[in-house]
């Protein structure tokens, strides 16, 4: 009897904490309704389109675009074009560290040495976040100052520190414009904070943290819209005016892009309603997507997206619709936010084996460290791609800078998605189902839940890619609006 009276108030107590969750998601989309409605930006929540947004900058053809995935592969290219710099290199970031290595090899290509080095020959600029103003969280202000100076000591790299971030919110966009010719516009931050961003897509176990993440470089005419940005955030925060940019005229390759952002409103002069188009992106590709959705992120929480993510399980537009999620085993902050959509993301999918989600691991004998997964890439039905900064949570779709890159491109969504699973599956792309739902049901699946089953039961790894567990007490998602308002990288 007391067996089942503990089970009855066990269940009952989480009965109610889901009650509570559920309410609070609902304010909170309700408050996100009014204050894009008050901005003329509803509409970004309520489009039924395939993926592009509205108004500028509009999607241009003709440009030529690379997936750089994980460290290895992008840092020494973003080296690479950095030093054939010939007019200007402008980049922001979250965060830098000047002593960040970019090649990693005999002769290691340094950060602040690099630059200082372009900074001889033409204008370097660096646009940062100014960091944290409660030292409770880092960077802090104090932190971003010292590697300001650290950068640009006895150098003339021009560095600015940008303070007109939303409270307690921060500029989390990581974009490299070179001569209005390439840009970089991705989630990986130069910086060994909180991780060391360099590492390959083998992933060996390194006794610390792996990482992995994705960077888009682009030429052509969208690049402009990257180097326009720059120069609005920069003409607002030094008052140095820079020259026009310059579009590209001629094509530099067959691919359609969009450069999207996140602006919060009343921050800059030159957009004071703000720009919400990494949410209007989302919405209408996922409101769009027949037989997969495939995402890896470092967060997954928001209301607006979870809503369509349980309206696309309990009414799948296809029989062999899937979501597919790839997310940190232990992310910085909102863990038990993520957990609670997966809970409710599994409740609703109500065993039809719609919905996997994987975390990785670098293994090394017994011993496994984990892979933080930092990327923040969506694939839609081998149709629809984004890369860029945003993360699946409010901060990154209402309250931060954010950068991303959107494309209608079959052939390159279909390449970038079978170069990420080659990775995760550790398996050669031919060895691969070309359906990506059959890869989903007979990869996917089994190699996770073995390796979840041998991690649980203190045997070793033989895979890096393990199930996550899909358990979550409903008081995390109490947390979500508290982490709402806490600084993040």
């Amino acid at each position: 009897m007391q067996r089942l009276a503990r089970r009855g108030a066990r269940e009952a107590l989480l009965s109610g904490e889901r009650l509570l969750g559920e309410a609070i998601s609902t304010q909170i989309r309700r408050h996100h309704r009014r204050r894009l409605r008050r901005l003329d930006w509803e509409y970004a929540l309520d489009t039924t389109g395939t993926g592009w947004a509205v108004g500028e900058p509009p999607p241009r053809p003709g440009n030529a675009i690379e997936m750089l995935i994980d460290g290895a592969e992008a840092l020494p290219a973003i080296a690479s074009e950095l030093e054939a710099a010939r007019s200007h290199v402008h980049m922001t970031g979250w965060f830098l560290s000047p002593d960040f290595a970019l090649v990693r090899s005999e002769r290691p290509v340094v950060l602040r040495h690099l630059l200082a080095e372009v900074a001889e020959h033409v204008p370097v600029r660096v646009l940062v976040w100014a960091g944290a103003p409660l030292p409770l969280f880092r960077p802090s202000r104090r932190q971003v100052r010292r590697m300001r100076d650290q950068l640009t000591k006895h150098t003339r790299i021009k560095c600015s520190v940008d303070a007109r971030e939303r409270p307690l919110h921060c500029h989390h966009e990581k974009t490299i414009v070179i001569d209005d010719r390439v840009a970089f516009v991705g989630g990986i931050d130069l910086t060994t904070e909180a991780g060391d961003r360099f590492d390959t897509r083998e992933h060996p176990a390194r006794g610390a943290i792996g990482w992995h993440d994705v960077c888009a470089r682009i030429e052509g005419p969208a690049v402009a819209d990257v180097a326009e940005h720059f120069r609005m955030r920069w003409q607002e925060i030094t008052r140095e005016p820079l020259p026009p940019v310059l579009p590209q005229v001629d094509p530099a390759g067959e691919v359609e892009l969009q450069i999207v952002r996140t602006v919060p409103e009343r921050i800059y002069t030159a957009i004071p309603r703000g720009d919400f188009r990494i949410l209007e992106s989302y919405v209408g590709a996922l409101r769009s997507a027949q037989r997969f959705i495939y995402v890896e992120n470092q967060f997954l929480w928001s209301p607006e997206i979870a809503r369509l993510l349980l309206d696309k399980l309990t009414n799948p537009p296809t029989p062999d619709f899937r979501l597919l999620f790839v997310l940190p085993s232990n992310p910085k902050s909102g863990n038990d936010d993520t957990r609670g959509v997966l809970a409710e993301l599994i409740d609703a999918d109500a065993d039809n084996g719609r919905i996997l989600a994987c975390a990785l691991y670098a293994r090394s004998g017994p011993r496994v460290d984990p892979i933080y997964v930092h990327a923040k890439v969506a694939i839609i039905d081998d149709h629809w791609l984004t890369v860029g900064s945003a993360n699946l949570n409010e901060h990154s779709l209402f309250n931060d800078s954010e950068m991303n890159v959107v494309a209608h491109a079959p052939k390159l969504a279909l390449r970038t998605r079978q170069r990420l699973w080659a990775e995760h599956l550790e398996l050669p792309p031919d060895q691969i189902p070309t359906d990506p739902i059959r890869a989903i049901d007979e990869l996917w699946k089994p190699i996770s839940k073995e390796q979840l089953e041998r991690r649980s039961s203190g045997r070793p790894l033989t895979h890096r890619l393990v199930r996550l567990p899909h358990v979550s007490r409903r008081t995390s998602r109490v947390l979500g609006p508290i982490n709402g308002i806490v600084v993040d990288g």
